[in-house]
């Protein structure tokens, strides 16, 4: 595995996601933002942050895959929510959680998350980027 994730002594231990990832590996994938489109371009969940959370993860994974990576590779993740406040880390934490459970794995390597404005269209929530490294 080209990446170890580690929660140092000293920080705070999350549930969602470690402090720091490790690469050891040799080839980078870098995945554009994603937002809660489905595979026709259509978007899933207009108005339900953690049907949107949940699809922009799962966009995530499919295009991991496609460059022969998973959750298991990514070095960090970026994660853009549209209006945010921290009433709605249930709502992102549950999208989160039903993603994993479709795609079989969690979604663990360092995140950082940024309230936003906007994104590309009003009807997306969030968008979600990945770095990944693979050996």
């Amino acid at each position: 595995m080209a990446i170890r994730l580690v929660n140092p002594a000293d920080l705070p231990e999350l549930d969602v996601y470690r402090q720091v990832s490790v690469a050891s590996g040799t080839r980078l994938v870098f995945v554009a933002g994603q937002v809660a489109w489905d595979a026709d371009g259509v978007t899933v969940g207009e108005g339900d942050l953690a049907a949107q959370v949940e699809q922009c993860y799962v966009n995530v994974g499919t295009a991991l895959a496609a460059a022969g990576a998973t959750f298991a590779d990514v070095a960090k993740l970026n994660v853009h929510v549209v209006d945010w406040t921290p009433d709605k880390m249930p709502l992102l934490l549950e999208g989160i959680a039903r993603a994993a459970a479709r795609l079989g794995e969690t979604p663990a390597a360092p995140a950082t998350l940024l309230g936003v404005a906007a994104l590309d269209v009003p009807e997306h929530l969030v968008e979600v980027e990945a770095t990944a490294v693979v050996d």
